[in-house]
């Protein structure tokens, strides 16, 4: 029987993890070929896994820029870089938070990250619903996706939902929640990099940044 796969991935998730990796392995991983990776994994999840799409959920932060110069320009080469290869990415935004220290009374400016749990749980929905897959793999170590993993099961039992934990980011709470879980090794950030440059169907190159 076909097995209709698309993998929902918690860009800032899988970010973390690329960096933790990198130390681990002492080489870069940051310019992955998010959708070569995810096609790697297919053989778990059973015969007739057809890879369908991957759904990237990221945001900009423009509010490093004071701090690291170029932060933006990198992730949007970067999106575009793995957008010429398949992936469908879906982007956020982050939002300024004033806190007070209730003892002292100072204040602190941080800036949260918002719309990806809720961008990945509505995606999830939307595509077991309408029957658009057969198999969801969401990549991520994240907690707050078990309602909407619930919630997905509840509505559509015959649908499979995975659960794909990138490197150091797994979590024993996720099981018994999915079908399915498995870990993606560092090693495997590794072999799996988009050439560089990544040359467009236009002609167009988009370089890797120095930095990574």
């Amino acid at each position: 029987m076909p097995n209709r796969v698309v993998f929902l991935v918690d860009g800032f998730n899988l970010y973390h993890s690329l960096r933790s990796a990198e130390r681990l392995l002492r080489k870069p991983t940051r310019w992955l070929d998010l959708r070569a990776l995810c096609d790697s994994y297919l053989y778990i999840l059973g015969g007739g896994a057809t890879l369908d799409a991957v759904y990237s959920f990221s945001a900009y932060a423009h509010h490093r820029e004071a701090v690291s110069p170029g932060t933006v320009r990198r992730h949007q080469a970067y999106v575009a870089a793995i957008a010429s290869t398949g992936v469908i990415p879906q982007l956020g935004q982050f939002k300024c938070k004033d806190l007070r220290c209730p003892s002292c009374g100072s204040g602190v400016r941080r800036y949260e990250e918002k719309e990806t749990d809720v961008a990945v749980a509505a995606k999830l929905l939307e595509l077991v619903v309408t029957g658009a897959c057969d198999t969801a793999v969401i990549v991520s170590g994240d907690t707050d996706l078990i309602p909407a993993i619930r919630t997905a099961r509840r509505l559509r039992p015959d649908k499979k939902l995975c659960v794909a934990f990138p490197h150091g980011r797994a979590n024993d709470a996720f099981r018994g929640e999915a079908h399915m879980c498995f870990k993606i090794r560092a090693t495997q950030y590794a072999r799996f990099q988009l050439p560089d440059p990544v040359v467009l169907p236009d002609g167009q190159t988009i370089t890797k940044p120095a930095s990574w």
